[in-house]
């Protein structure tokens, strides 16, 4: 949700937070994750740090290309007996030893 945010333009953590209704915290480290992968950068203006997307036009590939596959698979990723929500399996205890 952050990434789709930030795909709207630049945003402060506080606007972040009023769009998505999660805490400061919560908001900062999940930005933090996604500085330290590469998908966003921030610039200070004044005392605040705006975020905004490294690569925007890569990720809405990335967006279609995955809205295309739920249109296809449609609610099969939900409805998985073993990925699903109501799937007990974790993707550890189903990797090979």
């Amino acid at each position: 949700m952050i990434l789709q945010h930030l795909s709207l333009g630049e945003h402060r953590v506080v606007d972040l937070t009023e769009h998505l209704g999660l805490a400061q915290s919560t908001v900062s480290k999940h930005l933090a994750c996604l500085r330290d992968c590469g998908l966003i950068t921030s610039r200070a203006e004044g005392r605040a740090s705006m975020f905004r997307l490294t690569h925007p036009e890569a990720l809405m590939d990335l967006f279609a290309a995955a809205e295309r596959l739920l249109e296809l698979t449609g609610d099969a990723v939900t409805l998985c007996p073993t990925f699903g929500t109501s799937g007990t399996a974790t993707l550890a205890a189903q990797a090979p030893a």
